[in-house]
């Protein structure tokens, strides 16, 4: 049971990360990696280690997606002219 969450756990993880890489939008790619941290505070959890998860959900999925999210707000979205 416990190899099986492990195993949904780091399909997911691959997952968020290469899909984290590849969208366009940066407003989909910081979301994207916002799951990413949470989902690693999971394992981090899952392999008893929560101080190291509170730090990776406090810092990972919460202060540096409103970092991100600030910055892609402040800047100019690029459109080519087709």
């Amino acid at each position: 049971m416990i190899f099986s969450v492990d195993l949904v756990l780091l399909l997911l993880i691959l997952v968020l990360a290469v899909a984290s890489i590849m969208v366009k939008d940066l407003l989909e790619s910081t979301v994207l990696f916002a799951c990413f941290s949470f989902l690693m505070a999971v394992i981090w959890v899952e392999m008893n280690s929560v101080d190291v998860a509170f730090t990776e959900a406090a810092v990972g999925a919460g202060v540096s997606t409103i970092l991100l999210v600030a910055a892609i707000a402040c800047t100019r979205r690029y459109e080519e002219e087709r």
